[in-house]
């Protein structure tokens, strides 16, 4: 385990910011998670401790970017023009790196630069790699993202969305691969990002300091501790790290296997649309995570449960003024709601019926 990382499993409480992360290492493709609250609270904690109980990786150990040996489609150009000049590429193992993105970041320093002149005169591209190069296949974390210049959190969301950071200038462009857990930390006593911004980030998570009396001492015992011997500590929550580590690798294996139904795709959308929730990202959203909730929890299929589970954490920063935005919306609400769309009793079983798994399945 890495020296002087709080472990991931030793957190206290803070149930809904735990999953948003589990579920966003799961499936980066969710589109990361924004967690809102007060200071000491965990939040950088949370990040850096998943970064440390992540599964290795393989990487292409030539490559500064740390391409996939085996996912060739998304190739960085220098990888690519190896494999086209025949050139060796080993493979090595590797931890999940954990990049800090500054407040003060500029553009250059994120996407990275080409030397024009250099190419114009050798014909060879100069690429010089920035933070999202660095980030590839890891956590970005961005503390206070909403103190962050508007366009630079537009180029984080956008390369996200789409996994690959393009530069282009002077007619010369350079790609590579910037699939990355993004997870974002503000505090709203200091402002809050544009509602455009907001709606980007897939997940999002309102946490608050625990009031449990009981919780908060085994807080300060387990601090102490960890802070007494950072290498005692980690040794005794080594059996439940490993336990977790395994468990989403095995989630990340079962997830393109996870199925879903018609039935469910109409319960996600009478869902965003019964609580007037603008766009469709909402709904792309519950799906995506509700798949890794149910390859989380080794279930063959998403259920209801998945779905309302998924949705507590994809929908308080979308909805619209009304009842629902008053409070929380916990999964007891969600699951109930759905069950009144599907004309059932709120004590109804969350799980599909035999006939549920027989609609026709689907992927994605």
């Amino acid at each position: 385990m890495t020296a002087n990382i709080y472990p991931f499993t030793a957190i206290v409480g803070q149930e809904q910011m735990v999953r948003a992360l589990i579920l966003n290492a799961i499936d980066p493709r969710i589109g990361g998670v924004l967690i809102r609250g007060e200071r000491g609270t965990a939040k950088s904690t949370a990040a850096r401790g998943l970064a440390a109980v992540l599964p290795e990786e393989e990487v292409i150990a030539e490559c500064r970017f740390g391409c996939d040996p085996d996912d060739e489609l998304h190739w960085c150009t220098e990888c690519k023009e190896r494999k086209a000049k025949g050139i060796p590429m080993t493979r090595i193992r590797r931890k999940t790196p954990f990049i800090n993105l500054p407040v003060s970041a500029t553009e250059d320093r994120v996407v990275g630069t080409l030397d024009i002149e250099k190419a114009l005169k050798t014909g060879e591209k100069s690429f010089e790699p920035g933070i999202l190069a660095s980030a590839n296949r890891g956590i970005l974390y961005i503390d206070e993202v909403n103190l962050l210049e508007d366009h630079v959190v537009d180029i984080l969301l956008d390369s996200a969305a789409m996994g690959v950071n393009s530069i282009e200038r002077e007619g010369i462009s350079f790609s590579h691969p910037a699939r990355f857990i993004l997870v974002g930390t503000m505090n709203p006593e200091e402002g809050d990002l544009r509602p455009q911004l907001l709606d980007r980030f897939a997940l999002s998570v309102d946490i608050r300091g625990i009031e449990d009396a009981r919780e908060r001492v085994e807080i300060m015992r387990r601090t102490l501790r960890f802070e007494d011997s950072p290498e005692l500590f980690q040794a005794e929550w080594q059996k439940s790290e490993a336990e977790l580590t395994e468990k989403i690798a095995s989630a990340r294996k079962r997830l393109a296997s996870i199925r879903y139904t018609s039935r469910d795709l109409i319960t996600i959308a009478s869902l965003t649309s019964s609580l007037k929730v603008e766009g469709h990202r909402a709904d792309l959203v519950i799906l995506k995570a509700a798949r890794a909730q149910a390859a989380f929890e080794n279930h063959p299929f998403i259920t209801d449960l998945d779905i309302a589970m998924a949705a507590e954490l994809a929908l308080p920063h979308r909805l619209q003024k009304g009842p629902f935005s008053e409070s929380t919306v916990g999964t007891d609400e969600l699951k109930q709601r759905i069950d009144e769309l599907h004309g059932k009793t709120s004590d109804s079983n969350s799980f599909q019926s035999e006939s549920d798994a027989g609609d026709e399945e689907k992927k994605i």
